[in-house]
């Protein structure tokens, strides 16, 4: 779509100062801008961004074309002015989206929207070119970004749609105009934006007043209430249910249904039963387009479980990898090279690639596409595999190797070191293995890190600040177990201002991985004093004698900042002390004073409100007396993450957030937060013991009747206390609580899974949303923080982002 095109359907105010640009590629983060003459960004306003204070570093990537809400200083540049960016936005997309008449399905309802879309495109693909959403792309941005994607080399599209509250689904309805669509289910996710079930059904449903026909399953009734009242067409399934229009018939593996007259007949391996109302959904929607039975048993048998998420693991040789290996299509290249970019900038980054399977385009204009989209994305080389990447090795402009296999890449034995690594390849190409060469650890236990939850729980507390206020995060103790590199980055991405570390180490590595925003010491041992400006690092000064060694060792000081003893009676300087504080500062012109601080010991107790309103008087008494002396103001901050939301009024200049990132808040003031990790493990071993057996050490574990036991693979050593043994607590296995039996072990754990249905190798959740960490701390009569921060350094760390 041409500026001028755009400029037309939006009725926008243009300020011409470009040519007629074709517009091909929307961009709404600056840092993921290429520059290319056909993209178009778009300043988007949010409760804490505004993406117009980016416009010059966008404008400097060599854009050209803006659409905006206010003029703005930007050299020949196309600038489209429009009431709301997000709202002109869906309307191109709209207008895009009626330029195309292959049919559309529109998914949507409360969970497994995209392993829907993803199962029905792979099934689609066996017949169609094929157009989605890219991984969980179904918001009010994600959509009509999706829809954007459509072009005439596609034969069908499939979009998936979300809402969390009343008036949004009308938007996304007009962007994507099902032809056809799935109601997959409906459950308690985003409840509170609706008055109930119903109501939310019935919200949800609005997305296919424009379907010819739409798909649910019978047993569902609350869907199809939603679908009758809004008088959708409809076609329902069931599983053994005549009254649902398609009833399928199983017998062990073979699935049949007969409909209108045509009849199906699959062989489905999968067993659990969301999978298979998951394939289901899919396999209806492909059957009533047209898709032959062939051909859906054909793309049934090349499904496996979808991540939905990229995962970003440790490597060897201080490598980190992002693995993507589920799947492979320019679509999904952009979007994992998007996510790449946001890594530390110092570190080399690869591109391990397989051949790309099924794009509708030429081989050539593929690959010459692929080149242009890794020179954008500054990669650094690319690793290919497939014999088309061979073949067209010539057209890629960056340092590049190709292999026939897999087997030849791992036998080749290429070096990786200090480098972000990105593995992605189509399914058929076993990637996977290059993953588990690549990996830190092979421990079966894993903590999996999510980066949607942390940024929603960063979103939570921001929106508790006055405009103007600061914001520290606290990422010491490996950023409370988590890992100190990977949320230092995420935090740096989201534009935090202050980093605060417990240690000298923990902020060189810091500086090391390329974090670049001002890092705070709060325990600088003395000896070390001389580094702090070399890695330009901000010390915590807490006494006299530590501030006038401070002074002598160093003759080109970095900021300090002032710890002041309000009550917490820990660290810090006295009220009385603060003179000869002044006097060592006035006399030492060279260091500037970059905060001043105190710490509550209280701030999440109701019942010591009082002590802390005298340690915040206290505060400012300290906080006036230095400024007045020094002539300037230093920053002063005071709360940490209870303090963020009950203390509004000792915000003062920044605050300091630290479990509460983490999800919890120990004052029970919000309940936004999110859980932001869960720790895994498998069963290593399954054992059928006759009543009277013992199981561990010291025969802790008696056996009262004939029972199951499984060792699970975690232990003492990785953090799993031995206060949770001999029934104190229980793991969760496919759904099903398993409680401990026997004393914990240093590597293992028994459970009891009686008539649970598992089997060895099954996944094992520690902790996560059941059983929380805030289980296992009342367990352990003990505090969140310490569950979190006692997971092993020896257990693999994965970074998910959706």
């Amino acid at each position: 779509m041409h500026i001028q095109e755009l400029v037309a359907v939006l009725e926008a105010q243009h300020i011409a100062g470009g040519h007629n640009a074709n517009i091909k590629k929307l961009v709404f983060d600056s840092r993921k801008a290429t520059g290319s003459d056909d993209e178009l960004f778009i300043a988007l306003k949010g409760l804490h961004h505004d993406g117009h204070q980016f416009l010059a570093q966008a404008h400097a990537t060599g854009i050209r074309n803006f659409l905006l809400s206010s003029k703005a200083d930007l050299p020949e540049s196309n600038q489209i002015i429009v009431p709301n960016t997000l709202t002109a936005l869906q309307s191109l997309a709209s207008k895009h989206r009626l330029q195309h008449t292959y049919p559309v399905v529109g998914i949507t309802g409360s969970n497994a929207k995209t392993i829907v879309k993803e199962w029905l495109s792979t099934l689609l693909s066996q017949k169609w070119q094929v157009v989605k959403s890219p991984k969980s792309y179904n918001s009010q941005l994600g959509v009509p970004l999706s829809v954007w994607e459509m072009n005439d080399q596609h034969e069908i599209a499939v979009f998936e749609a979300g809402i969390s509250a009343s008036g949004e689904m009308q938007n996304l309805q007009q962007v994507i105009r099902p032809t056809m669509g799935i109601f997959t289910n409906i459950g308690e996710a985003h409840a509170a934006g609706f008055a109930n079930q119903a109501q939310k059904s019935r919200e949800k449903a609005l997305l296919f007043s424009t379907a010819e026909n739409v798909i649910y399953r019978y047993s569902h009734h609350i869907v199809g209430d939603a679908l009758t009242y809004h008088q959708h067409p409809a076609t329902s399934w069931d599983i053994h249910c005549p009254e649902a229009a398609i009833n399928f018939e199983v017998q062990g593996s073979t699935y049949r249904c007969t409909y209108q007259g045509k009849s199906l007949k699959l062989n489905i391996r999968w067993t659990n039963a969301w999978d298979i109302e998951n394939l289901l959904h899919a396999v209806v929607a492909a059957w009533l387009l047209g898709e032959s039975p062939e051909e859906i048993q054909r793309g049934i048998d090349s499904l496996k479980p979808v991540p939905m998420r990229l995962e970003l693991k440790r490597g060897r040789n201080h490598t980190h990898i992002l693995d993507d290996t589920y799947n492979n299509d320019l679509q999904g290249l952009s979007t994992a090279l998007d996510y790449l970019k946001q890594q530390p900038a110092q570190k080399q980054r690869t591109v391990i690639l397989s051949d790309i399977l099924q794009s509708g385009k030429e081989p050539t204009a593929l690959y010459q596409e692929v080149n242009t989209l890794l020179k954008n994305h500054e990669i650094s080389r690319l690793i290919g595999v497939g014999s088309a990447l061979q073949k067209h090795q010539h057209l890629f402009e960056i340092p590049s190797t190709t292999y026939s296999t897999v087997d030849d890449l791992l036998r080749a034995t290429p070096h990786f070191g200090q480098e972000t690594i990105l593995v992605k390849g189509a399914r058929d190409f076993g990637l996977e293995k290059v993953v588990r060469y690549l990996e830190e650890k092979s421990h079966g236990t894993v903590l999996e890190v999510n980066f949607e939850s942390i940024q929603h729980n960063l979103s939570v507390y921001r929106q508790y600040l006055q405009p103007g206020t600061k914001l520290m995060v606290m990422v010491k103790a490996f950023a409370y177990g988590v890992g100190t590199e990977e949320i230092a980055n995420l935090l740096q991405y989201h534009q935090v201002d202050y980093l605060g570390v417990a240690y000298l180490d923990e902020a060189i590595a810091l500086r090391e991985s390329g974090i670049q925003l001002p890092i705070m010491i709060m325990n600088v041992s003395w000896e070390h004093f001389e580094l702090l400006s070399t890695f330009r690092l901000e010390p915590e000064i807490y006494s006299l004698s530590m501030l006038k060694h401070y002074l002598e060792v160093c003759p080109d000081p970095m900021p300090i900042h002032l710890k002041i003893e309000t009550g917490m009676n820990r660290l810090g300087f006295e009220y009385e002390e603060l003179s000869e504080v002044i006097t060592l500062l006035k006399a030492n012109p060279s260091i500037k004073v970059a905060g001043v601080f105190t710490h509550f010991s209280s701030a999440d107790s109701q019942e010591e409100d009082g002590y802390t309103q005298q340690q915040g008087e206290r505060f400012e008494k300290a906080c006036q007396l230095l400024s007045n002396a020094l002539n300037y103001a230093p920053l002063r901050y005071a709360v940490n993450s209870a303090g963020i939301i009950r203390w509004p009024q000792y915000h003062f200049d920044m605050v300091r957030l630290g479990i509460g990132l983490y999800g919890f808040d120990s004052s029970g003031s919000t309940q936004a937060l999110r859980p932001i990790s869960t720790l895994k493990t498998r069963i290593s071993q399954i054992k059928k013991l006759p009543a009277g057996a013992t199981v561990g050490y010291s025969r802790k574990g008696k056996i009262t009747q004939p029972s199951e036991i499984a060792t699970i693979a975690i232990g003492y050593a990785d953090g799993y206390s031995r206060l949770f043994g001999n029934g104190n607590a229980y793991v969760l296995i496919n759904g099903q609580k398993a409680y401990t039996i026997g004393n914990v072990c240093m590597d293992m754990t028994m459970v009891d899974v009686t008539g649970l249905n598992v089997k060895a190798g099954d996944e094992v959740i520690v902790f996560g949303e059941d059983p929380s960490i805030a289980d296992l701390a009342r367990w352990s009569q003990t505090i969140p923080y310490e569950i979190l921060t006692n997971v092993s350094q020896r257990v693999k760390r994965v970074f998910v982002s959706e």
